[in-house]
């Protein structure tokens, strides 16, 4: 098992790499998933998911080959009438961008954008935590997501792990 602090590292890279980075999409390795992958040397990141404005998906790590660390996490946007997708994504991806670049994925941060305002709380660190993350749109919350990393999971070795929270979410859609 690597140390917090390298694999808090390669976590920041590859996340800032991937999805927020304008990652290139892998074909993915379950009916219906969206698979985003990075690589350096023997380490390896997969972010897989389903849906788009509803969502649910897993994020591992690999180190040669063994997985050493994996986050659940699900959302949806509960006041389609304040923000879409569309603007959710972008708020996200300039939020997320930002934190990057701080060299974290954890401990909290608020960030205001056009479309709403970001606030990401969170406890614990890269080996164990949970976290919730809303955009606020004129006072009211118009999108909700959790995460969560136990390191009492187990981690199943293979191409990539079954979504464990998808039963929190009742619809995911595109």
């Amino acid at each position: 098992m690597p140390d917090s602090a390298t694999l808090n590292e390669f976590i920041v890279e590859a996340k800032a790499a991937t999805y927020v980075g304008g990652g290139v999409p892998r074909l993915p390795c379950r009916s219906g998933a969206h698979d985003i992958g990075y690589e350096r040397g023997a380490w390896r990141y997969l972010d897989s998911y389903f849906g788009g404005t509803d969502f649910a998906g897993q994020e591992v790590v690999w180190l040669a080959d063994e997985p050493v660390w994996a986050m659940n996490y699900f959302g949806c946007v509960i006041a389609p009438d304040l923000i879409d997708g569309r603007a959710a994504g972008a708020v996200i991806m300039a939020a997320l961008s930002a934190m990057y670049r701080q060299g974290r994925f954890l401990g909290g941060m608020e960030f205001d954008h056009p479309f709403g305002r970001y606030i990401d709380r969170s406890d614990g660190d890269c080996n164990r935590f949970s976290g919730h993350e809303c955009i606020m749109v004129d006072g009211t919350e118009g999108l909700y997501a959790r995460l969560s990393r136990r390191v009492d999971h187990p981690l199943i070795a293979g191409r990539c792990l079954p979504v464990n929270n998808v039963d929190w979410v009742h619809n995911v859609r595109e």
